[in-house]
């Protein structure tokens, strides 16, 4: 409900900054550092700047998609997801542009001192980071309208911020980096599936081809069943593979939850899939956290 924001207010930018999706930025630096923990490298300082660091890149691809998704008319009145500050009329475009390039200035900052303390591959994986952010809903080519949306989550979310939190505390990025990457990327691009799925009618009035327009209902189902697949195998492989103890296995525990998720998935249309979105994002924290107490265990 926005009934009760006032145009501008600070409550109108907690909104649009969405904080229900910053367990997408959390996690891979909880499992990156935990990869860390296990090869003997834990470092707070470059956890916590590359935390930071995630948290100002989540909240700036936030604003960007809030004022490109406006201007493209992929956000209407007939929106079925949460509010849209632009489209809604909370926060005009020049400031939520504004609020966008301060997001990223914040995450730059951050970055510098990763830099400093990991060197020039940072540098890439910033730029890389941000530019993609701003790519997906905006510039020329954006890429959740032409169908690489959930292959930007899973190289961002999951290989890229795990791998790179790692490599920030260790100077390396050990295998069982490369292998914990999967199922935080898998979980995350999951939640990009639910959202596509609920939006399908509508991203097709805007011109938007995500993966869920251009293979329908079953395409997006399946692709949801195989994320969920390929994050549960992730774990026994890495014991089975002698890359973690047992331990790893804790998130399997939450199986019967991604069950029932992909049951609503299979089952639901519309607005109703909101819930099964925020329960995604449940589970991808749920899934994180026990997973990185399974990492630093081993």
């Amino acid at each position: 409900m926005t009934t009760n924001v006032q145009p501008g207010s600070t409550r109108a930018w907690l909104l649009a900054s969405r904080p229900a999706t910053l367990t997408a930025a959390f996690v891979p630096v909880a499992v990156g550092t935990a990869c860390a923990a296990a090869m003997n490298g834990l470092r707070w300082d470059t956890a916590l700047a590359a935390l930071l660091g995630a948290f100002g890149i989540q909240i700036g691809t936030n604003f960007a998609n809030d004022v490109f998704d406006a201007e493209k008319g992929a956000d209407t009145e007939e929106r079925l997801g949460p509010t849209r500050a632009v489209q809604a009329g909370l926060i005009d475009a020049r400031a939520m542009r504004r609020g966008m390039i301060l997001a990223f200035l914040f995450s730059t900052a951050c970055g510098v001192y990763l830099v400093a303390q990991a060197g020039w591959p940072i540098v890439a994986i910033g730029i890389a980071s941000i530019l993609s952010g701003i790519a997906y809903t905006g510039g020329p080519y954006p890429l959740g309208y032409n169908g690489l949306g959930d292959v930007f989550v899973m190289i961002f979310f999951g290989f890229v911020a795990v791998c790179g939190t790692t490599f920030v505390q260790t100077g390396d990025v050990p295998a069982i980096a490369w292998w914990a990457s999967v199922p935080v990327g898998a979980i995350a691009t999951a939640i990009l599936v639910v959202n596509n799925l609920r939006d399908r009618v509508t991203d097709v009035k805007a011109g938007k081809r995500t993966l869920a327009v251009r293979f329908g209902r079953t395409g997006a189902e399946i692709e949801y069943g195989l994320l969920i697949l390929a994050s549960y195998a992730t774990p026994v492989a890495m014991w089975l593979e002698g890359l973690a103890s047992p331990w790893v296995m804790l998130p399997v525990v939450t199986f019967p939850l991604a069950m029932r998720l992909f049951g609503e998935v299979r089952a639901r249309e519309g607005a109703p899939l909101n819930a099964t979105l925020a329960g995604t994002a449940r589970l991808l924290l749920i899934f994180g956290v026990l997973f990185s107490i399974g990492i630093a265990l081993g």
